[in-house]
């Protein structure tokens, strides 16, 4: 099937566009990321939700490369710490801090609390955007869990080793990537941009 149409995907990280790659496989559309745009200006994530910075990020990337462009914004939420990190998810331990200090800061946080209270929640929303900046769909992914007591598994990324979703005994960094990309945060939130894209396309798709 030839790409009809042209989509940004508007990060850097590998992992995350890669589990992109992998959901929307079966569309019409050729996609790129933010490496393919290496003078492109960084969108601030200024939002205080999940659903705003995705939309910033989705219109800001859009005007700036003249693409329909899809932008999203995942985090990890604790009730124990207030719903802490949140939408600072990435920036939980200094902007520049790895995804193994992260984690380190998060179970250093934790470390007196009991199994019952360390339940968490990963959400994801994912904006769209066209050329003009126009935010056009968003759609919100959730999926509970809990904490695990340490790192687990060399799969995924970010807080994915520590993260055991409900009804599972392995933490997402363990789980093979079939059965994570049917129940992540990450999996739910792009079925709605994956119909938005698809009625774009005029394509049926396919799951």
């Amino acid at each position: 099937m030839n790409p009809v149409c042209y989509l940004l995907v508007a990060t850097r990280n590998e992992g995350k566009l890669s589990e992109f790659q992998h959901l929307l496989s079966d569309l019409a559309f050729a996609l790129y990321s933010l490496r393919d745009f290496p003078a492109i200006r960084p969108i601030p994530e200024t939002g205080r939700s999940f659903v705003e910075n995705a939309s910033l990020k989705a219109a800001g990337y859009a005007t700036q490369a003249q693409l329909l462009t899809l932008a999203d914004d995942s985090g990890l939420e604790l009730a124990e710490l207030g719903g802490a990190p949140g939408v600072f998810s990435a920036r939980y331990a200094g902007e520049f801090a790895s995804d193994t200090e992260r984690i380190d800061k998060l179970l250093a946080e934790l470390v007196t609390t009991g199994a019952a209270e360390r339940t968490a929640r990963f959400v994801s929303a994912v904006a769209i955007a066209g050329a003009d900046g126009n935010v056009l769909d968003v759609s919100l992914g959730i999926c509970e869990g809990h904490i695990a007591l340490a790192p687990r598994g060399s799969g995924g990324f970010g807080y994915d080793p520590v993260f055991i979703p409900n009804g599972y005994d392995l933490t997402f960094a363990e789980l093979p990537a079939k059965i994570k990309n049917q129940i992540s945060h990450r999996a739910q939130a792009p079925q709605g941009a994956r119909q938005y894209l698809q009625n774009l396309t005029g394509g049926s798709g396919a799951g």
